[in-house]
């Protein structure tokens, strides 16, 4: 009984200790991703939507570019664990086009938190033949600034 006892209490505690070890990892504040482009989400409400801007590093055209609006929610609920997933589209200001993005925000083994995404980029085409060639793909790394 004893033995079986401190088995228990030792597995508590282990268990115990990595939750308490988890971080948070919040999504407000400035980003840059891996190709150098920066985001800010400057609000969220309780819900979970939020607010801001970015401003890419990179664009298929030869339009001037400029800080686009974002818009965007982030999981809630009871399932919430502080590592939460998230989406926002961004309407370019410069271009005929409107991206997605969909992603998670981890806190890493070192504490500097990271968010992964995925993303299609829809562009406005001139004709339903040509809608192939109408959306793009990828991924991309964001760190905190």
């Amino acid at each position: 009984m004893v033995k079986a006892a401190s088995f228990l209490l030792v597995l508590f505690l282990a268990l115990g200790a990595h939750s308490l070890s988890a971080k948070k990892c919040y999504l407000t504040g400035r980003w840059v991703n891996d190709l150098g482009s920066n985001m800010t989400i400057e609000t969220m409400n309780a819900n979970g939507d939020f607010a801001g801007t970015y401003h890419t590093a990179v664009s298929a055209t030869s339009n001037e570019i400029k800080v686009s609006p974002l818009q965007g929610s982030r999981q809630r609920g009871p399932n919430q664990k502080g590592q939460p997933t998230f989406g926002f589209t961004v309407n370019w200001s410069f271009s005929d086009s409107t991206a997605v993005f969909v992603g998670q925000c981890f806190n890493g083994e070192d504490g500097k938190e990271v968010l992964h995404t995925s993303w299609l980029l829809r562009e406005k085409v001139d004709s339903q033949p040509d809608d192939w060639k109408a959306t793009r793909t990828g991924r991309n790394t964001f760190t905190r600034i």
